[in-house]
């Protein structure tokens, strides 16, 4: 006992990062439904990690809205609730544009290469037929690259937390958007901006795209 109380924190961290991602993932697309309980020890058992570090990966879950925890009657996944889409865009309209045209100024040669093999992947999606939960995926790590793009970590957390309550919503009306692949095939040209350090129209680019999003679920409600 006395081993395991002085290993590294360093592993412990990296468990509840691991924890963190794939719970924060599931619940984004859904794989956890909206209300549905969340169980400490078979999340642990499921992604083979122990409980401590499934404990510190909820903890974060609970700040960023994608679970909730009642006195008394435990934790569950965050209901999705298509009345929140108005205040989520309020932020997305301005930080996204924000997003892009520092992503377009300070992205470094890694950064780009990055934007590239996505911008890449986003044809051959065009090319070929793909399922929704795969246009979501590659709609969600397009995201993720231009806000590491800014090299701002306050901007990139918080721009990630409404992506991912954006997405979720998304999600919730998938069946109904007929027009998906095109909404993601619109980050080719914001990537092609970045890429040649265009901020004006990166941020342009962006806001129609978030736009966009608000317009194609609010049609299909």
């Amino acid at each position: 006992m006395q081993q395991m109380a002085t290993e590294p924190r360093g592993e412990e961290l990296s468990l509840a990062e691991r924890a963190y991602r794939a719970l924060r993932d599931r619940l984004v697309m859904l794989e956890i439904r909206p209300g549905a309980p969340i169980n400490e020890d078979q999340l642990a058992q499921s992604l083979g990690v122990g409980r401590t570090p499934v404990r510190e990966a909820l903890k974060r879950l609970q700040y960023e809205r994608l679970i909730t925890t009642y006195p008394r009657r435990g934790t569950f996944a965050t209901e999705v609730n298509i009345t929140d889409l108005a205040h989520i865009s309020e932020v997305r309209q301005e930080l996204e544009p924000l997003a892009a045209a520092l992503a377009a100024r300070r992205a470094t040669a890694t950064d780009r290469a990055t934007l590239t093999a996505l911008r890449q992947e986003l044809e051959r999606a065009d090319s070929r037929r793909r399922d929704a939960a795969e246009l979501l995926h590659l709609d969600l790590q397009v995201h993720r690259a231009i806000y590491a793009a800014t090299h701002n970590p306050y901007l990139d957390d918080t721009l990630v937390r409404y992506d991912n309550l954006a997405t979720r919503i998304w999600c919730l009306f998938i069946d109904r958007l007929s027009d998906m692949a095109g909404h993601v095939g619109e980050h080719g040209p914001l990537i092609e901006a970045i890429v040649a350090g265009d901020p004006d129209t990166a941020a342009r680019l962006a806001r129609s795209h978030v736009e966009g999003f608000e317009r194609a679920i609010r049609d299909a409600v």
